[in-house]
């Protein structure tokens, strides 16, 4: 799993790239942290190379939207292929986080 920080038009955006497994869930975890302290920044979350996301990767990502919702931030998911958007419709994130196609 490769992770990618980056600050593009007024967004905080994190590219993901590979697995989000449990074995590359702490890492991940790690490198997310200035979207946890961000404040006053809308993110976006790119999936567009993300090939799977278990458990682990949901937590992670339920995690920064509940910390950064709290500050008045917005979480977009963007790029989710067509089997990490099963998995986020039959878990119900599809609905909590705000899907850009």
């Amino acid at each position: 799993m490769v992770t990618t920080f980056k600050e593009e038009n007024g967004y905080y955006a994190m590219y993901f790239d590979g697995r989000l497994d449990t074995a590359a869930s702490l890492e991940t975890e790690k490198a997310m942290q200035p979207l946890i302290d961000c404040e006053g920044h809308d993110i976006i979350l790119d999936c567009t190379n993300l090939e799977y996301i278990s458990s682990s990767g949901l937590r992670i990502f339920l995690n920064i939207l509940k910390n950064t919702k709290a500050k008045g931030s917005h979480v977009y998911i963007r790029g989710i292929n067509e089997g990490i958007q099963k998995i986020f419709k039959m878990t119900g994130f599809y609905n909590l986080f705000e899907i850009k196609e």
